[in-house]
């Protein structure tokens, strides 16, 4: 995307300018000596350079992919500073250095040429790998921040390709830029860009656990602002500004910007060029015959191709070897047995980092598979469902402890392998596994919510049927929002109301006469007569269809089968039925009451939080704070929408206030998703 691709095309631009450049005045120097046998010299300075800055994001690539994730974040945070630090010297490098960088490479260049075909390579080597090693820094921590490659690597090619022909064209005399002029404009962008990119990398550390402050946070905009519209983005990708920012990003962001851009506008005043002398006649240009003389041809000269082959060789190789003497000893090489009776064959003690495990299910039977530490059951990695005769990668983070494998086959019981120890630091995070007796203290409290619900909305049912009988619709509209509200509200039971759902709260989708159909029952067959001049007598059938459902279905649920594991499951399911139905307004049948239900869908969502609230805080203490802050925002924005009785439809909704609701709903539903996993019941023993 744009947003992520304009941060790289600038750096590149700019770097590829300034490197082109250098190249041009290279050649051009040679050239104008009449020493164009040199410039092959010149072109392998510049592929060694080129092949050192690749050989460097490959193996910082590498290096962060093969860390523990707060390792990862640590080290991302810390080469975004350090890339800071680059990019900010060479801006004011290059403010300095743009009107008097000919000069310079020319002198270079002419002892270069006087001290061998070495040297003048080492010359174009230097002047353009500066470049390469800061552009792939650069490159590599913009990634990082945008989270994805193809952005960033789009715009760099971009304004790579850019410089390339605007040196060309500056090389043979067709466009003149004022490089001064240039250099300051796009200095003054990257340093605005680069305060963006030191508060990412600060909350990198603070997530890493490097620098304090993870959670006091000084900006907190995301209930106000939609994450996911353009302008957002656009901020978010270019400036790297999130909506929640700590107050360690704030204080250096601002300090680095009010600093950094002081001195370089001051600097800029400093070296504003003074008013030029009318310039001198030059002297003529020096015979070719008193141009320095390279060395005198050898004979049995080496082939032209060793020495570029070599030098673009050499790092590669390097790179290579460093990748691989830094790959920790791979277990994924490893081939672990699964079966009902021999878990765990081949399994050996693993260095410690991220590991891949190769799983063969060496059984008759479909299996789960779970890496653990046995003294606490606390599971690192699993895969569910291995097939006979299958075989699947297990990824994992290991650090020193004592880790097995179980095997848990679709009839029997677990096996578990020997335990192996792994020697050494580095940090894991395991999941404490959670039994279905954990989880009985939740749903008995959960159950009796829902029973109490269930008592008042028999209650507002009846009061419902009433006005309805009695003929007052003015009253019943009011009545049936509130009675619909309630069972909204008690969402995580849906899947156990068994037929009682579809009676209550069925939708006319797929019945053959639609809003008419004889089976269309219960609050949305209520809604679409309320709100479209049907009669009382119309809707006298369908309300007390209604109350002796609602009364059905409080009668029964005292004796419905409700599993344990479905309370982590419903966290997240209520509100993607949200997402998908009620803020899209595919369930209003004339009210225009959708946002209504989608609050009553958030008031359930909480209630099942707080019964798992225990199991939650000792799995994931940051996940609640987190969760009820997303919460918040989305309830303020549905206050918004709404005053007193009146809701807004959503479909009235201005397109701004969609988007952040959309927004800020998506993010709730992203940090829920965890929730499942957490609390995922698994077999043990």
């Amino acid at each position: 995307m744009w947003d992520d691709a304009f941060p790289s095309f600038l750096i590149g631009l700019r770097e590829g300018l300034e490197a082109g450049l250098i190249v041009s005045i290279l050649v051009a120097t040679l050239v104008r000596a009449e020493a164009r046998s040199r410039l092959p010299q010149v072109w392998t300075g510049v592929l060694a350079a080129i092949a050192v800055a690749m050989s460097f994001g490959a193996v910082l690539t590498f290096t962060a992919a093969s860390m523990p994730q707060t390792a990862q974040e640590a080290f991302g945070g810390t080469l975004s500073v350090i890339a800071v630090a680059f990019v900010t010297a060479m801006v004011f490098w290059m403010r300095r250095s743009a009107r008097n960088l000919s000069s310079e490479l020319k002198q270079k260049v002419t002892g270069a040429l006087a001290m061998g075909s070495g040297m003048l390579v080492l010359t174009s080597f230097l002047a353009v790998g500066r470049e390469g090693l800061e552009t792939a820094l650069f490159l590599w921590t913009t990634a990082q921040a945008a989270g994805e490659s193809a952005g960033p690597l789009t715009g760099a090619a971009i304004g790579l390709v850019l410089a390339a022909g605007l040196c060309w064209g500056l090389y043979r005399r067709v466009l003149k830029i004022n490089l001064t002029k240039f250099f300051t404009a796009t200095g003054v962008v990257l340093i605005v860009i680069a305060a963006g990119v030191l508060g990412y990398g600060l909350r990198d550390l603070q997530e890493g656990g490097v620098l304090p402050g993870r959670t006091a946070y000084a900006v907190d905009l995301a209930g106000s602002i939609d994450a996911g519209s353009w302008y957002s983005t656009l901020v978010q990708g270019v400036f790297n500004l999130m909506p929640t920012m700590t107050w360690l990003q704030v204080v250096a962001y601002v300090g680095y910007l009010v600093v950094v851009m002081t001195l370089f506008v001051r600097g800029v005043r400093a070296t504003a060029p003074k008013p030029k002398p009318k310039p001198k006649p030059e002297p003529a240009e020096r015979p070719a015959a008193e141009a320095p003389a390279g060395p005198r041809p050898r004979t049995g000269r080496r082939p032209a191709w060793v020495i570029p082959t070599a030098v673009v060789a050499v790092p590669a190789v390097i790179a290579g070897l460093a990748v691989a003497l830094g790959r920790p000893k791979p277990a994924g090489d490893q081939t672990v047995a699964v079966s009902e009776t021999d878990c765990g064959k081949g399994f050996t003690a693993p260095a410690p980092g991220r590991q891949t495990f190769r799983m063969h299910n060496t059984g008759r039977q479909a299996s789960e598979v779970y890496l653990v530490d046995p003294s606490t059951n606390a599971v690192y990695g699993e895969i569910e469902g291995l097939a006979p005769g299958t075989t699947r990668d297990l990824v994992a983070t290991v650090a020193g402890g004592t880790y097995a494998w179980r095997c848990v086959p679709a009839s029997g019981r677990a096996v578990t392998s020997k335990p192996v120890t792994v020697r050494g630091g580095g940090a894991a995070k395991p999941v404490t596994p959670v039994s279905e007796q954990d989880l009985a203290g939740p749903l008995k409290a959960y159950k009796a919510y829902v029973g109490h619900g269930l008592d008042t909305l028999v209650g507002q049912t009846g009061t419902l049927r009433r006005d309805i009988e009695g003929g007052h619709l003015d009253k019943a509209r009011t009545d049936w929002l509130t009675a619909h509200r309630t069972y909204a509200s008690l969402g995580a039971a849906y899947g156990t109301f068994e037929d009682f759902d579809k009676k209550i709260d069925g939708r006319a989708d797929g019945l053959p006469g639609g809003e008419h159909d004889k089976d269309f029952t219960g609050f949305l067959r209520l809604e679409y007569g309320l709100w479209h001049g049907q009669s009382a007598k119309e809707l006298t059938g369908p309300a007390r269809q209604l109350d002796t459902d609602a009364a059905g279905l409080r009668k029964a649920f005292p004796s419905q089968d409700f599993d344990p594991g479905d309370l982590p499951l419903r966290a997240h399911e209520i509100l993607e039925n949200t997402l998908q139905f009620e803020l899209t307004g595919d369930t209003d049948e004339g009210s225009g009451t959708n946002l209504a239900t989608a609050d009553a869908n958030l008031t359930g969502t909480r209630e099942l939080l707080t019964v798992l609230e225990p199991l939650l805080t000792s799995r994931s203490p940051r996940l609640l704070p987190t969760v009820d802050a997303d919460i918040d925002r989305v309830r303020k924005l549905l206050d918004a929408a709404h005053d007193g009785d009146h809701w807004t439809p959503v479909e009235k909704l201005p397109a701004a206030d969609r988007q952040r609701l959309d927004g800020a709903t998506g993010q709730l539903l992203e940090d829920l998703a965890p929730v499942p996993d957490l609390l995922e019941i698994r077999k043990s023993a």
